[in-house]
């Protein structure tokens, strides 16, 4: 069967793209630039700044970089489609653009709560922080975030590479994902719907409700705290996060468990596009913003 659909299936035909394409076209292009300049500038700060060079700015500068292969695993593809007539992207390219954003998102969700706990330690246990989170911890966990998020993407894009398709495939949506992939199976998608459910539980669940409890901890350490400076200090640190936290995790659930009933094309993929383009396009600013020693590397390097 997997040899049939390879076969027969060469292309997907997007069928998401309303006919304001230009104007789609400016507005894409402008996200994807705010995107990859902003986060480069963020990876730039943290590079020439030596205050910036602990290790919640090494794991800032991980979110970046996730930040921006998402934008540039669906956007580029995307502004293409736009110009065309026919906005289609290729069986192997489809397959090829759903692993690599699956793997940004898992990547990405233990990424958050490596950070949190990275705050956590911070804030709650400050005496035992510099050997809680030295360089060689750091350095790993990091690299298991990214690993953690490939093997996760590897099992969703062998189960979608043995589905079957009837016809013309046509997806309705702007690029590749699981969810609008598995609507147009013709085989049975039960292994992939249970994989994508397990996968929000654990990839996606697991790591909310550690960011939770974290958060929840140091709000009560904050609360606890003698001076009001010190609590204000604390939670400005805190804030960025938890306000990239809330926004990441809420669209995820909303992308990846959305009834198929009763959802409609164009909510589809306008929350997609929300949780795979807006949300990394709005890290650095909310980073850049809320974090008063990211605004000073800023100032010093300008």
């Amino acid at each position: 069967m997997a040899e049939e659909n390879q076969t027969q299936v060469t292309e997907f035909v997007l069928l998401g793209f309303p006919q304001e394409r230009p104007f789609l076209f400016l507005i894409f292009l402008a996200i994807y630039l705010v995107t990859v300049l902003g986060n480069a500038a963020i990876l730039a700060l943290i590079i020439l700044d030596p205050r910036l060079h602990s290790p919640m700015y090494f794991f800032l500068s991980h979110l970046s970089c996730l930040d921006i292969c998402y934008s540039s695993v669906t956007v580029p593809k995307i502004l293409a489609n736009t110009v065309h007539l026919q906005a289609t992207i290729s069986y192997q390219g489809c397959l090829a653009q759903m692993f690599f954003l699956m793997a940004c998102a898992g990547a990405e969700c233990a990424l958050l709560a490596v950070m949190a706990y990275d705050r956590y330690a911070a804030i709650c246990r400050p005496l035992h922080y510099a050997r809680a989170m030295r360089w060689g911890v750091c350095v790993a966990a990091a690299a298991g975030c990214w690993l953690w998020g490939l093997l996760d993407s590897a099992v969703h894009t062998f189960l979608a590479s043995r589905l079957s398709f009837c016809g013309a495939a046509r997806l309705r949506h702007i690029f590749c994902d699981v969810p609008p992939l598995l609507r147009i199976a013709c085989s049975n998608a039960r292994p992939s719907k249970v994989a994508l459910h397990a996968a929000s539980i654990f990839v996606g669940l697991s790591p909310f409700l550690f960011v939770v409890v974290s958060y929840l901890r140091i709000l009560a350490a904050v609360l606890r705290m003698p001076m009001a400076g010190s609590r204000r200090k604390a939670f400005s640190t805190c804030a960025a996060h938890l306000l990239v936290v809330v926004l990441y995790f809420g669209m995820a659930n909303l992308n990846y468990n959305r009834p198929s009933a009763g959802s409609s094309p164009v909510e589809d993929t306008l929350v997609s596009v929300l949780y795979c383009i807006v949300i990394p396009m709005l890290n650095p600013l909310i980073y850049s913003l809320r974090n008063q020693e990211v605004r000073s590397a800023l100032r010093k390097v300008l």
